[in-house]
């Protein structure tokens, strides 16, 4: 059977860095980039008034979909943007902390004051697609025709567009060469395959790759092995930053994703957990809050002189 050329032209890599990783220090002298991403997806996902069909990804992670419109599900989701977001947003100008919104393009324009709020902050804003759905086996052609209607929808509500990009979970073997093909990007975040940016090579165009993580994500409220209460959540966050911090000296500055929503982690009880570990990070010497684009735009002015230390 022929090997379909886009698949082979994304060759998977098992070495990476390999045992000598870059030695790298953040700005400031801080040892760990600690990449706080809000996942906003309320009102582009399925729903059964816009596809025929029902997401699973409400408060409770069903099985299966029934043939008939979700309430139940529909209103999880109602609840990030009518309320979590804000609890959210309340928390993170609180402790005055830069964040990066990885934001579906559909589910900001349906919440307004949202737009108008961040416009006011300085959190930058990473693509998530123009909905929160499968890319994975959507035809090429729909696949970039919905890249084009995100981008100039991000365009029109936020006055300017996304610098980096990911996708819901699973990109498709095309993702990738569209970004390549619309330009523009700073940054790819749709790998989870490692704790440092890394450039790679996609038919001779360098593409810098910031990694995306789902290790330390509130998802796993509804999934096993997950959390049971949100200091589950608070221990796990503490848990890799103190390693992370503890093993600097040796290897150099890493960066640690964490990745919340706002209809599970804008919950008050699950919101408890996150000011846990926004006050750990302040009270670690070394870890530092950084936005997505920041962490990016550091490693294009910087990477050549990160010394790979044998």
């Amino acid at each position: 059977m022929p090997t379909d050329p886009q698949q082979a032209s994304q060759p998977r890599d098992f070495v990476g860095y390999g045992q000598h990783p870059p030695f790298v220090t953040w700005p400031g002298g801080v040892k760990l980039a600690v990449n706080l991403v809000l996942n906003y997806e309320e009102g582009s996902e399925y729903n059964w008034l816009d596809d025929g069909r029902n997401d699973n990804w409400g408060e409770y992670n069903l099985t299966g979909t029934m043939p008939v419109r979700d309430l139940g599900t529909e209103t999880h989701f109602e609840y990030g943007s009518r309320a979590g977001v804000w609890r959210l947003a309340r928390l993170f100008d609180r402790y005055d902390i830069p964040v990066t919104f990885s934001a579906c393009a559909v589910a900001l324009e349906r919440n307004p004051p949202l737009v108008e709020w961040m416009k006011a902050r300085r959190h930058d804003v990473m693509g998530h697609g123009l909905r929160w759905i499968d890319y994975t086996t959507m035809e090429r052609g729909e696949e970039e025709r919905h890249l084009h209607e995100a981008i100039a929808l991000y365009k029109k509500l936020l006055g300017k567009r996304p610098l980096g990009w990911n996708c819901r979970s699973l990109p498709s073997v095309n993702t990738r060469d569209l970004l390549v093909k619309e330009g523009g990007f700073l940054y790819h975040s749709d790998p989870c395959n490692d704790d440092l940016p890394y450039f790679l090579d996609h038919q001779g165009t360098e593409i810098l790759v910031v990694p995306y993580s789902k290790a330390l994500n509130d998802s796993r409220y509804l999934v096993a092995p997950g959390y049971s209460n949100p200091r589950d959540f608070a221990e796990d966050c503490r848990s890799a930053i103190d390693y992370m911090l503890d093993e600097a000296d040796e290897t150099g500055g890493r960066m640690l994703t964490i990745g919340i929503h706002a209809r599970w982690m804008g919950q008050p009880n699950r919101a408890s957990g996150l000011r846990e570990v926004i006050e750990h990070v302040q009270n670690s010497a070394g870890a530092a809050f950084m936005r997505r684009e920041d962490i990016a735009r550091f490693w294009l002015a910087n990477h050549a002189r990160f010394e790979q230390r044998g």
